[in-house]
């Protein structure tokens, strides 16, 4: 502890000092409590209050909602994969990491195909909900497959960033006895394709794990996933029969949930559709808030087209005090399904009467987890829980044949799922649903003999869609913004069948509602949400912390590539550096490069952008590509980076910050021109601008918002 000498401060002159620092009034306690609150900011560095309660989201949460509305889920999991392969009767266990959803429903339908198809008793597993190690303790007797996501600049998915870690370090492990199979899910628009795949297998690899079979990867640039999943499930299945003796058996459907009617159930009991996030992964619960109910307290179109939509949304935190957010952060929204899908499934099924009634999950597989709220209803899960606009892949076609109503639509699912031509070729003419595929295959009958446990277990479910914040919390701290572009495209070979994409063009319903206006296109949504809890325009959302940030001193340049809706965060960033020049600070030079197809038609916040640039002086540069202007040549982002190479290289000399926002091939195709730029500028081989490029994103000098 440490010790201060006496001052030997005469008594006198103390009781005199004291008549001067007593307070004698309000005033006096006013001015200290403002200077003790703002030492407290100071020497806190904004902790005390920039980052919000990790526990507040509690006093806002429904009990009933948490755990999925099931008793007993307080009894406590083992984390250890084995002894839960041990006590579930496992001998297969399908780990999954998945970002989207989409390696989730792999690992589902590919366990769930396992046991039907191979007599095989097998699970799924979400990769952080096991301690990484406890892996090495599954005898050589069982197996083990993993289902892993890459996505962004090389990363795993939230749920596997634990296991990813300890693959990547662990060195005093064996995994001699574990027998694997591995598939990856990738882009190669993506510096990084499949990475993550690449990493488990090496690491697996490493540690003396035997691999059944080489490893799978899907490419989803080329619309392949789903095709190149089913390829090596193939061959999984021809390793089962021909290295492990598995015999193959009829396939029929066995259910590892039950969901039964109880009418005893009141209203006030059920979940009828709000959505809840708190079962995430740990690493993506910590960056987002709790979901609650917002309003929007703007909306506005940002083209100039009759037949393309672009929405900026403001979206009012006032009546959420425990939520806030900052520059560069998403907004997530949770949409619901459209009414003309809900009520097609709904009618198909036959069970359009029975919608209200009280439904009941049950776990009959102590494995499988139960992720819908229950207890809940038909109308509920199909309006808000289950992905019904989805394409269905040939896998579920070729499953829904054994509850066909007639022998005709049996064949007929069963020659679209069996062969990949015919089902590609049909596809590229037909958006099939599940509604409008049993209707196609069956019109005049009902399905009934479909179980509603089936398509629980089958269909994805609704996941919300993030959008990039387009406004600063500095500027607008209790109204974030979110700019849309409404998703509806053609088939190539039916440009008279749409598809319109859930999320935006649920907003733009929104939109068009404020206005007293319908969907352009004449889609309906129940807006007023589950117990009218959106009622008065309202949606539900959270918001998800973000890395793409501003970088501490105002001063530091900025090189911001944006194409289409990306450039949403920059506008953010560019109102900040207003804020903060306005404010008398020092604002370093930026450049903003912004690619559309014209200027008349889609080139979204051009005079705000203009007014911008006018009040920083000099400060903002904005270089324009156009893709589809009359009379001139197509031009996009990277080709005007590369006309502009040498202030682009004199700004990353001079310690600019490098931005890219937009979709993952258009970032590609930027730093390939800024690589060559480098090499051409400064006379460097490709080691070298690798080299570079390593050592500029590890210290978020070069940061990415990217997607597709």
């Amino acid at each position: 502890m440490a010790t201060f000498p006496s001052l030997n401060i005469p008594p006198e002159l103390l009781q005199e000092l004291s008549k001067y620092t007593t307070p004698t009034g309000l005033a006096d306690y006013a001015a200290l409590a403002v200077l003790g609150g703002l030492g407290a900011t100071y020497l806190s560095k904004g902790r005390l209050w920039d980052r919000p309660d990790p526990l507040a989201y509690l006093m806002y949460e429904r009990p009933q909602l948490k755990n999925g509305g099931q008793a007993g889920s307080a009894n406590k999991e083992t984390r250890n994969i084995a002894q839960k392969m041990e006590e579930t009767g496992k001998n297969i266990v399908v780990f999954w990491g998945s970002q989207s959803g989409t390696a989730e429903g792999f690992a589902h339908r590919l366990a769930r195909e396992i046991s039907i198809r191979w007599g095989q008793e097998a699970m799924t597993a979400d990769l952080s909900d096991y301690d990484p190690v406890t892996i090495s303790e599954i005898p050589i007797a069982k197996l083990a497959i993993f289902v892993v996501s890459t996505y962004g600049e090389g990363d795993p998915s939230d749920n596997t960033a634990e296991f990813w870690s300890w693959i990547s370090k662990a060195s005093d492990v064996s995994l001699s006895n574990l027998r694997y199979a591995a598939f990856g899910l990738g882009n190669t628009n993506y510096k990084f394709y499949n990475k993550v795949v690449d990493v488990v297998v090496e690491g697996l690899d490493k540690l003396g794990a035997g691999a059944l079979m080489p490893v799978g990867k899907a490419n989803d640039a080329e619309g392949a996933t789903e095709e190149d999943f089913m390829s090596w499930k193939e061959d999984l299945f021809a390793v089962f029969k021909d290295k492990l003796g598995f015999q193959e058996v009829e396939a029929k459907y066995i259910p590892s949930l039950k969901v039964e009617e109880d009418e005893s159930l009141e209203p006030i009991d059920l979940h009828h559709g709000e959505p809840s996030n708190r079962n995430e992964a740990p690493k993506a619960a910590a960056q987002s808030s709790a979901v609650r109910t917002l309003s929007i307290s703007e909306s506005r179109e940002l083209f100039n087209s009759s037949d393309r939509h672009c929405l900026h949304m403001d979206v009012d935190l006032s009546s959420q005090p425990e939520m806030s957010y900052k520059t560069g952060d998403h907004l997530a929204i949770w949409p619901g399904n459209p009414d003309v899908e809900v009520e097609r499934l709904l009618d198909v099924l036959g069970i359009s009467s029975r919608r209200d009634i009280p439904l009941i999950i049950k776990a009959l597989d102590p494995a499988t987890k139960i992720t819908i709220p229950t207890p809940t209803s038909a109308i509920a899960i199909f309006r808000y829980y289950l992905e019904i606009c989805a394409p269905v892949n040939r896998d579920t076609i070729r499953d829904l044949a054994q509850f066909a109503p007639t022998p005709d639509a049996k064949a007929y699912l069963l020659r679209l799922g069996q062969d990949k031509d015919t089902y590609a070729n049909f596809i590229t003419c037909t958006h099939i649903n599940l509604g409008r595929l049993l209707q196609l295959a069956c019109p005049e009958k009902v399905w009934d003999s479909i179980p509603l446990s089936y398509l629980v277990e089958t269909l994805s479910h609704i996941r919300p869609r993030f959008y990039s914040i387009s406004s600063s919390s500095v500027v607008s701290p209790r109204k974030p913004s979110i700019t849309a572009i409404v998703s509806t495209t053609s088939l190539p070979d039916n440009p008279d069948e749409l598809i319109h994409g859930v999320t935006s063009n649920y907003l733009l319903a929104i939109s068009q509602q404020a206005r007293s206006q319908q969907h352009p296109s004449g889609i309906t949504y129940h807006l007023n949400g589950p117990s009218d809890a959106l009622q008065g325009g309202k949606v539900f959302a959270h918001i998800r912390r973000s890395k793409f940030k501003l970088p501490a001193l105002g001063k530091t340049p900025l090189i911001m590539v944006a194409a289409g809706t990306g450039i949403a965060p920059f506008r953010a960033f560019i109102s900040e550096r207003c804020q903060v020049l306005k404010i008398g600070k020092e604002v370093g030079p930026m450049i903003l490069f912004f690619g559309c197809r014209s200027p008349e038609e889609d080139y979204i916040y051009r005079d705000e952008l203009e007014e911008m640039q006018t009040a920083l002086g000099g400060r903002l540069r904005i270089v324009t590509a156009f893709s589809r202007q009359h009379g001139t040549p197509r031009r996009y982002v990277q080709d005007r980076v590369g006309e502009l190479e040498d202030d682009v290289v004199r700004m990353i000399d001079e310690g600019s910050n490098f931005y890219l926002c937009g979709r993952a091939g258009m970032a590609r195709e930027v730093e390939k021109v800024v690589g060559k730029t480098m090499m051409k500028v400064k006379g460097w081989s490709e080691t070298e601008v690798n080299a570079w490029s390593k050592t500029i994103k590890k210290k978020n000098k070069w940061q990415e918002d990217v997607w597709g």
